[in-house]
């Protein structure tokens, strides 16, 4: 594959907003994605190349939570269960099913979000002194969670509502919590991801490095920001996200 300045100038810039996307709220493989089949890959070569970015980014992006003490550990054992065990289903579906078919549940998901941000938005933004529920205590996160680890080790595009949907909405987890378990999610689901592309020969290791440095830099900046900004500033980013992600679903 031809790499020339304009594919790198667009797969790190891409990686770059996509980074900042992902890290605040979910939707940034919408532009990667399409940036890595303008490159001429096919739908599941950039499917699983695109994990390359997002592992790199969610890398970055816990580390720098875990330095501002923002990455919650009580209960991360149970959180990643389901995640895994979904991950390692919807990683293994991938490689023979189109990504279409798992589109109708990224777009309930975030209509879902989007109409519940209006009517009450406490629902999926809780207060930052909110105790948290366990994931014993709360079974229907762990289905949610499940079902987002199949989502994401099937197609990544969206999962990031669907984790924010569980672990703030049923978990209660505030949003800069929420986001940091978030992206510790998507590496334990994207490792498996990336076992089984690799085991398939799926990836193009070039682009997809490419690629990672945008969103490395992309999540480390957007924690930074989210370390910093008003509580009310990442609601209305993640409600702005929802919606954009809701109307890429119904276009696309």
């Amino acid at each position: 594959m031809d790499i020339s300045f304009f594919t790198v100038s667009l797969l790190i810039g891409t990686g770059f907003i996509a980074g900042i996307i992902n890290t605040l709220a979910g939707g940034g493989s919408n532009l990667t994605l399409p940036a890595l089949m303008v490159m001429g890959m096919p739908a599941d070569i950039a499917n699983a190349t695109n994990r390359v970015g997002v592992i790199m980014q969610s890398i970055v992006g816990v580390a720098g939570f875990k330095k501002a003490k923002k990455l919650d550990t009580n209960d991360i054992t149970p959180v990643l269960i389901p995640t895994l065990v979904g991950g390692l289903i919807g990683s293994l579906l991938a490689s023979y099913v189109d990504p279409q078919y798992l589109k109708p549940l990224l777009l309930i998901a975030m209509v879902s979000m989007t109409l519940i941000m209006l009517i009450k938005p406490g629902v999926i933004s809780p207060p930052e002194d909110t105790i948290p529920h366990k994931i014993r205590e709360k079974p229907s996160a762990w289905i949610a969670l499940f079902v987002a680890g199949i989502y994401g080790g099937f197609v990544q595009a969206g999962v990031g509502f669907i984790l924010i949907a569980a672990l703030a909405g049923t978990l209660r987890y505030d949003l800069i919590r929420t986001n940091a378990l978030k992206m510790l999610c998507t590496i334990a689901f994207t490792i498996i991801s990336l076992a089984v592309f690799i085991w398939n020969d799926q990836i193009m290791w070039i682009p997809g490095l490419i690629l990672a440095v945008g969103t490395m830099f992309g999540s480390h900046l957007a924690v930074k920001f989210a370390l910093k900004a008003n509580p009310k500033t990442l609601k209305w980013f993640l409600f702005i996200m929802t919606v954009c992600g809701s109307i890429a679903a119904l276009l696309t």
